[in-house]
């Protein structure tokens, strides 16, 4: 059943969260389609050379990242209309709206380095006031469909969410450090971008340093909400987006190589934080794919708590 279609009073009997807000499948195809488009401007343009950022940037990698932190984040957000429920959804929603506000509030403080403050081309300039305009009218849209959703009735009493995929256990201390690791990192480029910015192993302002930190603080929400769902089938759409974030990133670092300090310790740790994500996302899509095609038990009357014997199919 789409998101978007009316349950029915026996469905919404069934529900084990609460019913996906149809705001927020909208606001997650318009986001997925912008980011897809700008996404792959500013990628493009970083593996060509030029820095084409909403602000002026001293090398072409940071904003070539942003862009492919966007343009791989969006097939994961066409998805989300196919799910039931919120807590199939929020652990790729919330980081996304960690981005939408993040990154308005970034350009808002850094405004004097926005291309058409600072006298860039005509086409950049044009480009980042569509920036300001369009990222604020997002992150209040992202807000407003936040609240929209948690309006939504929560599951009636003694309706206990099945864990039908649970994460295995030797990969939650694994996630843990890999989301604290970004989150941390996120945290401080954002909150302290003049003393994290000179520890990024390649040469950004103070713009590049807090833009890139809203999606590194996003990605470690990402991971750790994972482990608040401990459910690979509630978090079927950042499985989708990790690997594609972090394949896309690569690309782009591969072909900056030479411009970043591979042998310093921030080089190393942002290698194995990229190599994390992708073999979290990888591994994930495996496993869950396995649950999928295991054999299951015939469902028994009524619902069970966790661990009570087989639950439902992992299918929409």
């Amino acid at each position: 059943m789409s998101a978007t279609e009316k349950p029915t009073a026996r469905e919404a009997d069934t529900l084990d969260g609460r019913e996906l807000s149809p705001a927020v499948v909208i606001l997650s195809s318009v986001v997925g389609g912008i980011s897809l488009t700008v996404g792959a401007l500013l990628a493009v343009a970083s593996l060509t050379g030029h820095a084409a950022g909403a602000w002026v940037s001293p090398e072409a990698l940071s904003p070539g990242l942003v862009g492919a932190a966007m343009a791989g984040v969006a097939p994961a957000l066409f998805t989300i209309g196919r799910a039931r429920v919120w807590e199939e959804v929020r652990s790729l929603v919330l980081p996304l709206v960690t981005v939408l506000v993040g990154l308005f509030t970034v350009t808002l403080l850094n405004g004097g380095a926005l291309q058409a403050v600072h006298g860039g081309p005509l086409f950049l300039a044009l480009f980042s006031l569509g920036w300001v305009a369009t990222l604020g009218l997002l992150a209040l849209a992202a807000v407003v469909c936040l609240a929209a959703q948690y309006r939504r009735p929560a599951p009636a009493p003694g309706v206990e969410r099945l864990r039908v995929a649970p994460l295995p256990g030797w990969s939650k201390p694994l996630l843990a450090v890999l989301g604290s690791g970004w989150l941390g990192i996120g945290a401080g480029l954002l909150a302290f971008p003049a003393f994290w910015g000179p520890l990024v192993p390649w040469t950004v302002n103070r713009a590049d340093a807090q833009g890139l930190g809203v999606w590194a603080l996003s990605l470690g929400v990402g991971v750790l909400a994972s482990l608040v769902e401990d459910d690979l089938a509630r978090i079927r759409p950042a499985l989708t987006a990790v690997p594609a974030v972090a394949l896309a990133t690569a690309v782009v670092l591969a072909v900056h190589a030479r411009t970043v300090d591979w042998t310093s310790g921030p080089g190393a740790s942002l290698l194995a934080l990229v190599t994390g994500l992708l073999a979290t996302g990888v591994s994930g899509r495996r496993l869950l794919t396995r649950a999928e095609a295991a054999p299951e038990s015939p469902p028994a009357a009524g619902r069970r708590s966790p661990g009570s014997g087989s639950g439902p199919r992992l299918g929409r």
